[in-house]
């Protein structure tokens, strides 16, 4: 059996994220950065904008994980 020419895939090589996985990332990231904006012009701290950026986007990927079951 002959080695695979070079710069093509081996046999074992796949998809780094699942498309499910990607799905969920991105719209996460989404309502994160929406909550962040929102936020933002809600109290004009952008310190408090991250924070609240960042907790939507944590709870949006555990929810977003249980309703897009596998």
């Amino acid at each position: 059996m002959s080695p695979p020419p070079p710069g093509s895939p081996g046999p074992g090589t796949g998809p780094l994220l699942s498309q499910r996985t990607l799905l969920i990332v991105l719209t996460a990231v989404v309502i994160g950065a929406a909550f962040g904006v929102l936020t933002f012009f809600s109290a004009g701290s952008a310190s408090g904008a991250v924070l609240a950026g960042l907790g939507a986007s944590g709870a949006s990927t555990l929810g977003l994980h249980t309703l897009l079951a596998p």
